[in-house]
C-alpha cells in the first residue's frame, strides 16, 4: 500500500510549532499540542482576533497591510488627543515616535515605511509624512476637516469628506508628495470612510446628517454614485481597492461589526467583526484586512485588532479522525 510520501514525496513534518508561512497543501504534525494539521483554502472569510494595541483609542487613522502595519493618533478616553503612533508586524504592536501634532479624527495613506497623515483636531488641515522611524510636516492641506475618506500611497494620497465640525463637507484633494491640489466634490457631504488609489477610489457610508449606506467612486477626476451598502452605518472603517474593497465596523447607530464585500458593483454582507465596534481604523486588503482600535473607551475594545482572511485565503485545519 502506498505512504503518504510516495504520493506526496516527502513525509509529514514534525514540528513544536505551526509554521509562519505554510504553503497550500502542506501537512505536519505538531508535537506541542499533539495535532495533525494541513494548509487548505477558507471558503467563507472570517475576522480572528489579534494582540492589542498599547495605547488604547478610538477616532485613530490606520494603514500598511495586515503584516506591516501603522497605526497613529486618536483619543484616549481623557483629554488631550494622542499622537501616538504603533506598527504592526502581523502579531503584535511597537510603539514608534509619536506625530508632531496630537489629534483625533485625522486620515491616513500609504505603506509602513512610507506613509502620510493628515487632517483631524485643530486647525485641521495639518499633514505628515512617516518614513518608517519618524514623522515631518509638510505642506497642509487646502481644507481643514476631520472625519474623511482617504485613499492611495505617500506620494498620491487622496482625501475626501469630513467635517469641521458641525458643517459636513464634500471636499476632494489629491496630494502628490509635496502639496494638495483640489478637485471635483464628492456628491454627498459628509464624514465616510475610503480606500483604493488617487485614480480609482471608493467612499462608502457616513453621516448626511442622517446614517447611510451610500457609495461613490471616484476615476482621478470625478464622483459616480453607485449601488449602496447592506448596512447604512458612519464611523467605520475599511480598505482595500476600488473594485475589491472591504468595509467594516461603524454605529447604526448601534455598534456594529457588519463586515462587507465590495467587487466594483455591489456589496455582499460577510462574517461580522467579533468586537462590535465604532471610529476603529483600517488597513490592509479585501483578502488581508486590518480592524484597529475603536469606541468605546475606555474598554478593552479601544485595543482590539482583528484580522480578515478573506475567501480563497490559505487557513491551518485540523485533521480529526474518528
Amino acid at each position: 500500500m502506498a505512504d503518504y510520501k510516495g504520493i506526496k514525496g516527502f513525509k509529514v513534518q514534525y514540528l513544536s510549532a505551526d509554521p509562519s508561512n505554510p504553503i497550500i497543501g502542506q501537512t505536519w504534525y505538531n508535537s506541542t499540542s499533539k495535532d495533525l494539521k494541513y494548509t487548505g483554502v477558507s471558503t467563507a472569510g472570517a475576522w480572528a482576533t489579534g494582540n492589542p494595541m498599547n495605547t488604547a483609542r478610538q477616532y485613530l487613522a490606520g494603514t500598511g497591510t495586515q503584516t506591516a502595519g501603522l497605526a497613529m493618533g486618536g483619543f484616549t478616553g481623557t483629554p488631550p488627543p494622542t499622537g501616538a503612533t504603533e506598527e504592526y508586524n502581523g502579531t503584535s504592536w511597537t510603539n514608534s515616535n509619536n506625530l508632531n501634532t496630537a489629534r483625533n479624527g485625522l486620515a491616513a495613506a500609504g505603506i509602513q515605511t512610507a506613509a502620510v497623515g493628515f487632517g483631524g483636531g485643530s486647525p485641521g488641515n495639518a499633514t505628515e509624512e512617516y518614513d518608517g522611524t519618524s514623522w515631518t510636516s509638510v505642506n497642509s492641506m487646502n481644507t481643514g476637516r476631520a472625519f474623511m475618506g482617504r485613499a492611495g500611497i505617500q506620494t498620491a494620497a487622496l482625501s475626501f469628506g469630513g467635517t469641521v465640525p458641525p458643517p459636513l463637507l464634500n471636499a476632494t484633494e489629491e496630494y502628490n508628495g509635496t502639496s494638495w491640489i483640489n478637485s471635483n466634490p464628492l456628491n454627498t457631504a459628509r464624514p465616510l470612510a475610503g480606500c483604493g488609489t488617487q485614480t480609482a477610489a471608493v467612499g462608502f457610508g457616513g453621516e448626511d446628517p442622517l446614517v447611510t449606506a451610500a457609495t461613490e467612486e471616484y476615476d482621478g477626476n470625478s464622483w459616480t454614485n453607485v449601488n449602496s451598502m447592506n448596512t447604512a452605518r458612519v464611523a467605520l472603517a475599511g480598505d482595500g481597492l476600488q473594485t475589491a474593497a472591504i468595509g467594516f465596523g461603524g454605529e447604526t447607530p448601534s455598534p456594529t461589526g457588519a463586515t462587507e464585500e465590495y467587487d466594483g458593483n455591489s456589496w455582499t454582507t460577510v462574517n461580522p467583526l467579533n468586537t462590535a465596534r465604532f471610529w476603529l481604523a483600517g488597513a490592509g486588503t479585501q483578502t488581508a484586512g486590518l480592524a484597529i482600535g475603536g469606541s468605546p473607551i475606555p474598554s478593552g475594545n479601544g485595543s482590539a485588532t482583528e484580522e480578515w482572511a478573506g475567501a480563497g485565503s490559505a487557513t491551518t485545519k485540523t485533521i480529526t479522525v474518528s
